[in-house]
């Protein structure tokens, strides 16, 4: 049974941007920030199966592909990133990009990569915060300046780039060849109201998320029976025995942990890992 402040981890990006706030009072030493982390308290305790990152952006970051469990075991990699995104903050005219504006055969994608083309046969969409975006492994994306994005996503850090505006890094040609589905790709998702606090906004094969919003001084149950991070996005509350506030993300696994929500209510984000037995408790995240 696990209940716990999740330790909060910052990684540079030359795509991040130097203040955090209001999400991290972290003092970025004039680095430029682009994601925070969130890992369980104790550094020494069996890595979990999901991550849960915040993201900041400046400039675009790559366009890029992920690969799936299979060829993640193919090269000897424990699984694969299929991951969701759901939009926190964005400033005018942001965009991402999901899946390709037409379908590419091998030898038009692989020339489009070795060209530098590929970037003129991504669709970039505006979004706006609440929108969330499903990205399974496989698609190719990318993700403009001037957002705030919670991400959950499986636990990996395997990404294949197909273009990086000139950063010189590298590319990974024959491994995005390999796992990338050079087509269109649907850019939200269609989210589930289950009842009048909580909705569903993606669920995979890996983990499910949904975005809760509860009264003020309203009390409830979080079904932990398996892997469950719980991001603050505004109020504050009590969390079984901790105190969180905006920003604040808790890890909790193998336990039901009491919530009261404080005078401003309890906005949130609640990711669980997959549970294998059906999908009626698939959803019983918050009763």
């Amino acid at each position: 049974m696990s209940i716990e402040h999740a330790r909060a981890h910052i990684v540079a990006k030359p795509w991040g941007v130097l203040d955090l706030h209001p999400w991290s009072n972290e003092n970025t030493e004039g680095k430029t920030i682009g994601e925070i982390w969130f890992e369980r308290s104790d550094s020494t305790a069996r890595k979990t199966s999901l991550l849960l990152k915040l993201l900041f952006t400046n400039e675009p970051l790559s366009i890029q592909v992920h690969p799936d469990d299979a060829y993640a075991h193919s090269i000897g990699l424990p699984n694969g990133k299929t991951e969701a995104w759901h939009i926190l903050s964005a400033e005018a005219g942001a965009k991402v990009a999901v899946g390709l504006n037409r379908r590419l055969d091998p030898e038009q994608f692989r020339n489009a990569v070795a060209t530098g083309s590929i970037s003129e046969e991504v669709p970039w969409r505006a979004v706006s915060p609440g929108d969330t975006i499903f990205v399974p492994a496989g698609t190719i994306h990318a993700i403009g300046a001037g957002l705030v994005i919670a991400e959950i996503q499986q636990r990996s850090d395997t990404t294949f780039r197909l273009f990086d505006y000139g950063r010189q890094r590298e590319l990974h040609i024959d491994s995005a060849l390999a796992v990338a589905d050079a087509g269109p790709a649907e850019l939200l998702t269609h989210p589930s109201r289950l009842t009048d606090q909580r909705t569903l906004l993606a669920t995979s094969a890996q983990f499910e998320l949904e975005r809760f919003e509860f009264p003020p001084n309203s009390s409830w149950e979080m079904n932990a029976d398996r892997e469950t991070w719980l991001l603050v996005l505004s109020g504050e509350a009590r969390a079984g025995p901790l105190n969180v506030i905006g920003g604040d993300v808790v890890f909790a696994q193998f336990d039901w942990v009491e919530i009261h929500a404080g005078e401003a209510g309890l906005t949130g984000l609640l990711a669980r890992a997959k549970n294998p037995i059906g999908i009626d408790k698939q959803l019983e995240a918050l009763q």
